[in-house]
């Protein structure tokens, strides 16, 4: 290796600096100074003089890619919660939300806020230590994520080092992965082209990008970062949430869009009206505006309720719709025996996305809208995502459509279906029901639970119908053997599922309680009794009054073993 001498090290450090800031130029300020070939050029010269003297700084253009592809995730802690957010759909919601937070803070002043158009994205912690990045981490399930650095670094306008003066000694940085539309609509062509399938919106196109274990591929993607909000935060103090923002642009982080700070709750309506105006001009996909209360003082004073900020909201623009016809009404049944109607639907594109079937939830909202197999209904996809049908367009009818009256029987095991006085539910008695079964065994399996990574829907139907697992007990006692005897399962597969197994056998308490499928036990309150109770053995013998708690903190999550019956 050559020998480095200080002015080598000087050149390697001006190109670094001059690199990052045309990479902010370009991929944040979108307005470049020099052509991509002067770029490149720079570029060449660093990587030529890096690899001769085996000198690279951290935050180097050049370490953004290269990191070996990953064999799975690591979980990452949230040193504060990733919350989510309150919804309003109407400027009428808004005010109350305006009003709301007075009666809380006892006081009839006007409120300053902010307002900022709301991603439709993945949303994203950037940990910085001293300046440099550390950690970047999901949002998970707002306690806890999955670590991603590698692939976050590979993103041109996330800095890798803050710069300036004005550093903290540590500060986490949340923000929303997305992606152009036009990038989502380009790569969705390259995958057709390929035979691959296609993602559904670029919010699931930026999470899959994300969620690669080859950041290579995520390379590829053409991702862009907003940042909007701040974690635990040492050695500096920020006052309001537009002090936060003008820190983050002066230090060369992306920032949303737009964000105005304004005074009043009529002042935000009218900057909302104005963000959905420009929703169509946006690049990226934009589901409403988020309000938050400026000062942070506030903010503090008025924390959370359950898993939402008080001081914030976000108001969702009028869903997307679209008219179609119901093919067929079919009655799926879930985890609690509960049977739901679910039409199914001649596909038809609402907001960039294919929609073929919504659920109608119960038959008292058939009854109400007059739902018939054959209608022509008009469909919407609330807050952006779920579809569901508003009405039914009578007028073309044609005399030929059919009623789908409440079962008799369970429509998969055909015993008797109860309907309790009071309720709109009609459940499945039978508890050994294959579909009440099966879905227990996936709830138990999936990410905000035991999070047992290989048994999705395709392999526990598998299991199942093959008899392995008759209960999510059962998972417990399967044998690599079992699972080579099956299609679907190589050497490397079953093993891997075993290693998933047996690394579910120390769940945190809250997530196994999650698991269980509790009546009325959420994430929300599985965190809370974990907190609370040291062992299940405790959980047998609540009180009331024991209950009524509101401590979040989830560091305190107790873990325990679970024994092999």
């Amino acid at each position: 290796m050559d020998k480095i001498s200080q002015s080598i090290k000087h050149e390697i450090e001006h190109l670094v600096k001059d690199l990052n800031y045309h990479c902010y130029r370009y991929y944040v300020l979108d307005s470049p100074v020099i052509s991509d070939e002067e770029y490149d050029r720079l570029y060449h010269k660093l990587k030529e003089l890096e690899d001769k003297y085996h000198y690279a700084l951290p935050d180097s253009p050049t370490q953004r890619i290269g990191a070996a592809p990953l064999e799975k995730f690591d979980k990452v802690r949230h040193t504060e919660p990733m919350l989510s957010l309150e919804n309003a759909f109407s400027h009428e919601d808004v005010m109350e939300f305006d009003q709301r937070i007075k009666r809380y803070l006892k006081s009839d002043s006007e409120i300053d806020y902010t307002v900022e158009p709301k991603y439709d994205g993945l949303a994203m912690e950037l940990t910085y230590k001293n300046g440099l990045l550390h950690k970047a981490s999901t949002r998970g399930d707002g306690y806890e994520g999955e670590d991603v650095t590698h692939n976050i670094k590979t993103i041109k306008s996330i800095p890798l080092k803050i710069e300036g003066d004005d550093i903290p000694d540590e500060i986490d940085i949340r923000g929303e992965v997305y992606m152009d539309i036009k990038d989502f609509e380009a790569l969705n062509r390259e995958r057709e082209k390929k035979g691959e399938p296609l993602f559904a919106n670029p919010r699931n196109a930026s999470a899959g990008s994300i969620r690669q274990l080859d950041p290579s591929i995520t390379a590829s993607r053409k991702l862009h970062l907003a940042c909007y909000g701040i974690g635990a935060v040492k050695g500096r103090e920020f006052k309001s949430q537009s002090e936060f923002i003008a820190w983050l642009k002066k230090t060369r982080f992306p920032a949303p869009a737009i964000i105005k700070a304004v005074d009043g709750i009529e002042n935000v309506i009218k900057v909302i009206n104005e963000i959905e105006k420009k929703r169509a001009e946006f690049p990226f996909e934009t589901d409403g505006a988020v309000i938050k209360v400026n000062d942070f003082t506030l903010q503090k004073q008025l924390g959370i309720k359950t898993r939402e900020p008080r001081w914030a909201a976000a108001y969702k623009f009028p869903a997307h719709q679209g008219t179609t016809k119901i093919l067929e009404i079919i009655a799926s049944v879930g985890r609690t025996g509960v049977i739901t109607p679910v039409a199914m639907l001649e596909p038809v594109r609402i907001g960039g996305v294919t929609v073929s079937r919504s659920t109608l939830h119960n038959w008292d909202e058939i009854e109400r809208k007059d739902i018939r197999i054959g209608d022509t209904v008009v469909v919407e996809r609330a807050g952006e995502v779920i579809p569901r049908v508003i009405m039914v367009i009578k007028d073309k009818r044609t005399g030929r459509e059919k009623h789908f009256p409440i079962p008799e029987k369970c429509p998969v095991c055909g015993s008797k279906i109860v309907r309790e006085e009071g309720e709109v539910a009609v459940r499945c008695i039978r508890l050994d029901c294959p579909a009440q079964v099966q879905e227990r065994i996936r709830h138990f399996v999936s990410r905000g639970a035991m999070d047992i990574e290989g048994l999705g829907e395709k392999n526990v139907e598998l299991l199942y119908s093959n008899g392995l697992i008759k209960h999510f007990v059962d998972i417990y006692k399967l044998k690599k053997e079992d699972l080579l005897n099956l299609p679907r399962f190589a050497e490397k597969s079953a093993q891997n599922l075993m290693d998933a197994i047996e690394k579910s056998k120390r769940p945190a308490l809250s997530r196994f309680l999650y698991a269980l499928g509790i009546l009325h036990v959420g994430e929300y309150a599985a965190v809370l009794l974990a907190k609370n109770f040291k062992t299940i053995e405790d959980l047998y013998y609540i009180k009331p009054e024991k209950t009524a708690c509101h401590n979040t903190d989830r560091r305190k999550d107790r873990c325990f073993n679970i024994k092999l019956l």
